[in-house]
């Protein structure tokens, strides 16, 4: 049996050894099948990863020849590359790949660490962090494709490395934890995890200085980069500490919350949307204004403050890069939820710039409003094809619903006699028994006709629409432009590598998850 390695560099062994792969584009063609293990992927999303969203009026053909290449690499026998519509899939079993071993190791250890065995959780969490071997995917690491790809994994690794200290706290081992905590925090300096079990360790080990220390350095960092005070979780830590309370002792803390990032361009409409949707997916609510004249700082500022939650995190700062920022803001504070406001051109033919950055870099999903919600219509309108951008959409469809108080209604088509097609009902049926299941909303099915669609959702309070994964090409689609033109507020969502707004603490070390892979 042939195994799989991408946590390091790629490789394939087989029972000789080592596989000797071709050169990088049969390289990438591989690590984007293994991505995406056991799913199929189409020619046109190959083309598009292997020529940087910019394929040659040959890349069909190419693609085929790279696939027939590495079948030939890995043994036509083992039918490891399978041929399904409308692209290939590679069909890896269990134990095979060593990132699904990774995400099989780390389960276990959530199984041990909630039934309370640290020892367990951390043995696990051990031997699953032993399987990385250095940058994940490093002679890949230059092509495009790979870079959302290489972040969604380094964050996993990180996400089990806090795991595993945790749990290594919980048996008693501070004093021999230091020193990599210390290494942690300087390569990760705004992650605040690492900052409080540093701190944890100093105070466990008699030294309650040198964890306010750590308190300290923490906060001017934050105030002074982003203008951000650490989050509740942290403070509550340095007050205990102060206070020597009894809690501090031994125990196997509860996982923290994640963020949702809201990054307004102006007003409250966001903040108003994002306060309940971080009520009821326990999130913390991080919210941020870039701005590019240092004069609007204070009244941005001030505006923020008084429009914002009390438990909210809020800052505002100048940026000539506001992409840039967004992009890190949402790796450095475990964001599951990027929530903006429109940029210019979204009904262009492609994409904004600033937008395609985002979207091409974040590590969580993306949210776009396109206008203010108001609270007339007739619920949320979720237009579905089954496609992971469109259970990205309706992991945030079935949240607003919630916060919204109002009835979530699914879209499918209807049925092409011409073609044989038969109508989406089933389709929305499996969703709405999927999102049913994980968060308890009741989703109506409302057929209508593909050219329809904008007359469909005429009566939307907002429509929730995932972005197709052809948007480099397409910008957001003549459907979605449609839409627009509606008049109707639309929410665009992206799907991101990191875990969405419904996914269970679980899902954190697991490279992808869906409403509809959820359990």
């Amino acid at each position: 049996m042939l195994e799989f390695r991408i946590l390091g560099p790629l490789e394939v062994v087989g029972d000789r050894g080592p596989l000797r792969l071709g050169g990088p584009r049969q390289r990438a063609t591989l690590a984007i099948l293994l991505l995406n293990a056991n799913r199929v992927i189409s020619i046109d999303r190959l083309a598009d990863d292997l020529y940087a969203g910019a394929p040659p009026v040959t890349a069909v053909t190419q693609v085929q020849r790279q696939i027939s290449e590495l079948r030939k690499v890995l043994g036509e026998s083992t039918s490891v590359i399978e041929t399904r519509a409308p692209g290939y899939a590679i069909r890896v079993e269990p134990g095979q790949l060593d990132l699904a071993r990774f995400e099989r190791l780390t389960e276990d250890a959530g199984r041990a660490a909630r039934r309370g065995d640290a020892r367990e959780a951390a043995a696990l969490l051990g031997e699953a962090l032993a399987l990385w071997r250095g940058e994940p995917l490093a002679d890949v690491g230059g092509e495009p494709f790979t870079a959302v790809a290489v972040q969604r994994l380094h964050e996993i690794r990180l996400v089990a490395l806090e795991r595993r200290i945790e749990a290594e706290l919980a048996l008693g081992r501070h004093l021999e934890l230091i020193p990599e905590l210390e290494e942690l925090v300087a390569a990760e300096p705004l992650r605040e995890r690492f900052r409080a079990q540093l701190m944890l360790a100093f105070y466990r080990s008699g030294r309650q200085a040198e964890a306010l220390d750590t308190y300290r350095a923490a906060r001017q960092r934050l105030v002074e980069e982003l203008g951000i005070e650490p989050s509740s979780a942290l403070r509550q830590l340095e007050r205990a500490i102060l206070a020597q309370e009894p809690s501090l002792e031994l125990t196997f803390p509860a996982e923290p919350a994640r963020s949702l990032l809201v990054v307004p361009s102006g007003g409250s409409a966001l903040v108003r949307i994002a306060a309940p949707l971080a009520e009821h997916a326990s999130s913390e609510l991080v919210v941020v204004r870039l701005l590019t004249d240092e004069h609007d700082l204070e009244p941005a500022a001030v505006e923020l403050a008084d429009s914002s939650p009390p438990r909210a995190r809020v800052a505002a700062f100048t940026t000539t890069d506001p992409a840039g920022e967004v992009v890190r803001l949402a790796t450095a504070y475990d964001v599951e939820l990027v929530l903006l406001d429109a940029m210019v051109g979204l009904d262009d033919e492609h994409v904004p710039p600033e937008l395609a950055s985002v979207l091409d870099r974040s590590p969580a999903d993306v949210a776009v409003l396109t206008a203010p919600l108001e609270r007339s219509g007739s619920g949320i309108f979720l237009p579905f094809g089954g496609g992971e951008h469109d259970w990205a959409a309706l992991e945030l469809g079935a949240l607003l619903a919630i916060a919204m108080s109002m009835p979530l209604r699914l879209v499918g088509t209807t049925a092409d006699r011409a073609s044989g097609r038969r109508d989406a009902s089933r389709l929305l049926a499996d969703a709405s028994l999927a999102v049913k299941r994980v968060v308890g909303v009741t989703a109506v099915p409302l057929l209508a006709d593909p050219g329809a669609l904008a007359e469909a959702v005429r009566e939307a309070t907002v429509v929730v629409i995932g972005i197709a994964p052809r948007w480099r090409q397409e910008g957001i689609g003549v459907a979605r432009r449609a839409l627009l033109a509606g008049g109707r507020p639309v929410v665009l969502v992206h799907h991101g590598p990191r875990p969405g707004l419904l996914a269970p603490q679980e899902s954190q070390t697991r490279f992808t998850w869906s409403v509809a892979g959820s359990d």
